[in-house]
């Protein structure tokens, strides 16, 4: 199993290297082709009579046109996306960038994003929450800081869920290339939590992908917990299941979150 086609998304209101270095090492991997993504809305501001339009609209939609603009130019900048590069799309917008960028997931089999700024920025990137639960396709989430793809080990943060199913399936590709593959489940219980690993682990077997099993007993949160064994196993990707419901401005992915797992030079892969 193999990516065939990668989409990246950029941020025009800020610099993208992190993201992009991680693009151009998976393309390298899977010899796939790689579509740039940005998607940019105008500030609007309403007043009582409406939004404000006349000289305001026009700069607006210059500011608009420049910051696609400077991520159209950053893409086919990078040296080492260069001959993987099949297409750039710029899309200005007024719809939510999150709708919009998952539409355009239709294109290719996985979706690569940066973890994403705050509220005040989302005119320029899509929430990651929404992005993640609309696309239909696996999303990796890159850390803003300098972040690796070798994915030399693998977790899979195991609930068993049909999300989590979802993930391990859709992150085949990466286990495959991983020098060293772990499934950890958090559980109150571990006994109950064994025979769920046991399957996942001998379903991984019959795809040629020997893993480790790891049902660790909950010390203080699940989030805690999953995050510590990350750390003990020397994680550079962790693989899980995104659920809940979409929520303005914030995002989930089996209970654990963003602050604990996208962090150092870890990325995630999410599914849901």
């Amino acid at each position: 199993m193999t990516y065939s086609t990668l989409m990246v998304h950029l941020d025009g209101g800020r610099p993208n290297a992190a993201l992009l270095d991680v693009a151009a090492t998976l393309a390298d991997r899977y010899d796939a082709a790689v579509i740039g993504i940005a998607a940019c809305q105008p500030v609007q501001i309403g007043t009582c009579d409406g939004y404000l339009g006349g000289e305001y609209a026009v700069i607006e939609r210059d500011i608009v046109a420049s910051e696609l603009a400077r991520a159209k130019t950053e893409f086919h900048a990078h040296e080492r996306l260069a001959r993987h590069t099949l297409e750039w799309r710029s899309i200005p917008t007024l719809a939510n960038i999150a709708h919009v960028v998952a539409e355009h997931a239709r294109a290719a089999d996985l979706v690569i994003t940066s973890a994403g700024p705050g509220f005040a920025d989302l005119a320029t990137h899509a929430d990651t929450g929404e992005l993640i639960l609309r696309a239909g396709r696996p999303v990796l989430v890159v850390p803003d800081g300098a972040a690796t793809a070798t994915f030399e080990t693998v977790m899979v943060a195991w609930t068993d869920t049909r999300e989590c199913r979802r993930a391990i399936s859709d992150g085949l590709p990466m286990l495959h290339a991983a020098d060293r593959v772990v499934i950890a489940e958090v559980a109150i219980d571990a006994i109950d939590a064994r025979a769920p690993v046991a399957d996942a682990a001998a379903w991984l077997a019959r795809h040629g992908i020997d893993a480790d099993k790891i049902v660790a007993r909950m010390k203080g949160t699940s989030i805690d917990t999953l995050a510590a064994v990350a750390d003990e196993v020397e994680a550079d990707l962790v693989v899980a299941g995104a659920y809940g419901h979409s929520r303005i401005r914030e995002w989930a992915f089996g209970g654990v979150t963003r602050d604990l797992l996208l962090r150092d030079r870890r990325c995630t892969l999410l599914s849901h």
